[in-house]
């Protein structure tokens, strides 16, 4: 059996708000593909990461059947929403945004475990904790060099496991 055909097509799309406008609409429209489908299937997957940009791929295939495919939200985006933030300091590291939780922190590292570099939880921890303070959001109202510390004294092994 011969293997369909298949063009992939990159988006960045609202969380769960994508239209049939551009992007996606001029890109997939000349495929005589059913472009509100493809949209509601966009909008069915990103409807957890509401007020992020997220981005997706879309495979279309030549019988016309796609696949929509969701990547994570880049770390900062999940870092804001766990900190209830639209954004963080322009002055980060002299100026505060926000606070986020170490929970919240364990959380994101968790989600991007398999996306990153680091060969251990503990060692995700410490990057998404350095995100937080290029973001110029604390971690337990601490600043984020003070986490990194309490991280490498075992303070927080509990939490990491």
């Amino acid at each position: 059996m011969a293997e369909k055909e298949k063009k992939a097509f990159s988006f960045i799309v609202p969380g769960g708000e994508a239209n049939a406008g551009p992007p996606i609409g001029p890109a997939l429209g000349p495929l005589a593909l059913n472009v509100m489908q493809v949209v509601k299937k966009i909008n069915d997957l990103t409807g957890d990461y509401k007020g992020m940009k997220v981005p997706v791929s879309v495979e279309v295939y030549s019988d016309k059947t796609f696949n929509v495919i969701v990547k994570l939200p880049p770390t900062s985006a999940l870092i804001l929403k766990e900190a209830a933030l639209q954004k963080g300091s322009a002055k980060a590291g002299t100026e505060w945004a926000g606070n986020i939780s170490f929970d919240a922190v364990v959380k994101v590292a968790k989600s991007k475990y398999d996306y990153t570099s680091a060969k251990t939880l503990k060692g995700a921890v410490k990057m998404i904790v350095g995100t937080c303070a290029s973001l110029g959001i604390k971690v337990e109202n601490k600043a984020p060099k003070e986490i990194v510390a309490e991280i490498d004294s075992g303070a927080w092994d509990q939490k990491i496991s």
